[in-house]
């Protein structure tokens, strides 16, 4: 039996092209038929981790992180929430939309990742930041999205205590910067070849054949 096709998506839960890269990737192996070829995993980058307690304005952040206006980061929304409807995804931007850190996120999803369920958290937790205005900073919205895709809420919670575990997740996120990862998704394909950005599905379709078709 041949081993199966490990993929490395480097991303964070507030990143709306990470959706949309993810639900690209995941259509390419479905027509492709290789769900049981592939082994997905989910790795550490925080587009804000110097992000305070509270959060910031949506707008207020863009405007500051990347001197774009107003006018343009509607232009930005909408061409993300037609690219969400594309693939069945809701990004629902709102007045009083806040960014928020995402570390804790990362260290459950680590923890997920122990009983096969990471990209069903994930999903979860994106959903529940772009979908339903919750803060994915909270620990009760944590839990709730830990009891929904059946995961030990008591357990995994505790981990965002465990020094060791807080520490593991950092220094993945530095191995991935150290790669030269900086921008996300950043869809690592056998640790051999990257693609950046939420590309076409057929250009996941093209990478999947090169792999799968030769192993």
């Amino acid at each position: 039996m041949k081993d199966k096709l490990k993929i490395d998506i480097v991303s964070d839960v507030v990143c709306p092209w990470c959706t949309v890269g993810y639900k690209h990737l995941q259509k390419a192996i479905d027509d492709l038929n290789l769900e049981d070829q592939i082994e997905i995993e989910w790795q550490p980058f925080e587009l804000n981790p110097q992000m305070g307690e509270d959060g910031q304005g949506l707008v207020e952040h863009i405007t500051q992180k990347y001197g774009s206006t107003k006018e343009q980061q509607e232009v930005n929304r909408q061409r993300l929430i037609d690219a969400g409807k594309n693939v069945g995804f809701t990004f629902d931007y709102y007045d009083g939309m806040r960014v928020v850190n995402t570390f804790d996120a990362h260290v459950l999803l680590e923890y997920a990742r122990e009983f096969g369920k990471q990209t069903a958290l994930k999903m979860r937790l994106t959903t529940a930041f772009f979908s339903e205005r919750k803060d994915v900073s909270k620990r009760e919205v944590l839990e709730q999205a830990l009891l929904d895709v059946g995961l030990n809420a008591d357990e995994a919670l505790a981990r965002l205590s465990d020094d060791e575990a807080r520490f593991a997740v950092k220094s993945n996120e530095q191995h991935w910067q150290n790669l030269g990862v900086r921008s996300v998704p950043t869809i690592v394909f056998n640790r051999q070849e990257a693609v950046t950005g939420a590309q076409p599905i057929s250009v996941f379709k093209s990478i999947l054949k090169q792999f799968t078709e030769t192993s």
